[in-house]
């Protein structure tokens, strides 16, 4: 999982402009990563990252929808949406799937 929240309080201007270029470095790094968004509503959405803004909206592509499984009935197969864009304060948690960090730097193993 990923927490992009962070106690800005103590930083002094240098130490926070280093901290958004360093932040900002991480976000480049997961674009067109595969990445599963949980939703206060209950559904899950997958898809690559495209893009996010200062409101923390995300934009995926070729985007997923799972919706919450209360029954078996729930289970069945993803709907596809193409592009979507999530509200930030909608997001939950996200998640960056691991077979898209591999052979990125600083993540996966090289082969």
């Amino acid at each position: 999982s990923i927490s992009f929240i962070e106690d800005f309080s103590d930083f002094g201007r240098g130490e926070l402009s280093s901290y958004s270029s360093r932040a900002r470095q991480k976000l480049e790094s997961l674009l067109n990563k595969n990445m599963r968004i949980r939703m206060t509503d209950g559904r899950t959405l997958v898809g690559l990252f495209l893009c996010t803004d200062r409101d923390c909206n995300v934009i995926l592509g070729s985007a997923q929808e799972f919706l919450k499984s209360s029954d078996s009935f729930s289970q069945g197969e993803p709907r596809v949406l193409g592009l979507a864009m999530i509200p930030g304060h909608h997001v939950v948690s996200i998640e960056v799937e691991s077979d898209s960090l591999v052979g990125t730097q600083g993540f996966g193993s090289s082969h």
